[in-house]
């Protein structure tokens, strides 16, 4: 075997270069891999960051002072997920209490955030407001005792509407109500069709002539006669029939939509029957009616008021960006 001659300058680089190899690492791809695998663990353990949480939908307690009534109004108001912070108009629902409710009933009986929430979530409606005035024991009429038809107009729809982002012409504003609060909302929808697109009225108290003995209209101030008997010509004059012929000149119509439980005590599914059947007459296409099992109770209203929502909606505005044009297309199914 031969022998290799190193110069001596090439064993001092050797040794040279074995001591730097010793102290930082080997310059081979191998021994590079755990530099590589720390990184990787630095990048795994420094936290991604975390998207801002939806905001959630809430129910917001308020009164109005009313100048009508003379003393505070107070209702509650439902603000979808995202209202806080932007800048878009949505439409307005504004939900009626029956004889004897106030502004909590459909929050707290009826569940209404939860079902909002879910249309919402679903793409079954669009984004709204929902306005639940209290006056209990007004059938939404002007009476002796309370002008609610006027305090609803005067004082509670443009305070909603100078108070929160809403959509103000015919198209953002939807009435619905149970019992004596689907009565208002037929009124309002046959008396008010330049203002409202679309109504929906639950077990409606619609009595074409007057109301059974067992009905709370027999014992309420807007139709009590001086002696505080029941006066049937106040119920007339205030009732849905009287505002027929100047409904159906104008041009102007309004969807609406009618359910009745088929085991109402108060007969209200026969009455309710009898008003689609005027309504579908002069404006087929436009009015529903759904006959369901159950009572004159809130098992039923809070079941219905899904199905109610989806159907007016149908006939709303979705909201509007602050230049008042649609802020996001918006699915109606």
């Amino acid at each position: 075997m031969g022998v290799v001659c190193v110069s001596r300058p090439f064993l001092v680089t050797l040794v040279l270069l074995a001591v730097w190899i010793t102290a930082t690492g080997s310059l081979s791809v191998g021994q590079k891999r755990p530099l590589v695998a720390a990184n990787v663990a630095r990048q795994a353990a420094t936290p991604s960051p975390t998207p801002a949480p939806r905001l959630a939908s809430r129910i917001v307690r308020q009164n109005i002072k009313s100048a009508t009534l003379k003393r505070d109004m107070p209702f509650s108001v439902y603000l979808p997920a995202g209202y806080d912070g932007g800048t878009e108009r949505y439409p307005v629902l504004y939900l009626l209490h029956g004889a004897g409710g106030d502004e909590n009933d459909w929050t707290e009986l009826a569940k209404v955030q939860d079902i909002a929430d879910r249309l919402i979530a679903t793409g079954a409606i669009p984004p709204t407001l929902i306005a639940m005035p209290g006056l209990p024991g007004c059938w939404w009429v002007d009476g002796a005792k309370d002008k609610a038809e006027t305090a609803f107009w005067s004082d509670l729809v443009p305070l909603v509407d100078q108070r929160y982002r809403t959509i103000k012409s015919r198209d953002g504003r939807l009435v619905a109500g149970l019992s004596a609060g689907g009565y208002g909302a037929i009124r309002f929808g046959l008396k008010y069709p330049d203002r409202i697109s679309a109504v929906a009225a639950l077990s409606p108290a619609v009595y074409a002539d007057a109301p059974p003995p067992l009905s709370a209209a027999r014992n309420q101030p807007p139709f009590l006669n001086a002696g505080g008997g029941f006066d049937d010509g106040l119920w007339d004059a205030n009732n849905y029939p009287s505002l027929l012929p100047a409904y159906f000149a104008q041009s102007n119509r309004v969807a609406i939509y009618l359910a009745s439980g088929d085991d109402d005590n108060l007969g209200i599914a026969y009455e309710t029957a009898l008003l689609h059947k005027r309504l579908v007459d002069r404006q087929f296409g436009l009015t529903e009616f759904r006959i369901l099992d159950g009572g004159h109770d809130w098992t039923l209203w809070s079941s219905a008021l899904s199905d109610a929502m989806v159907y007016v909606f149908r006939h709303a505005s979705p909201k509007l960006s602050a230049a008042g044009t649609t802020a996001s297309p918006v699915l109606i199914k």
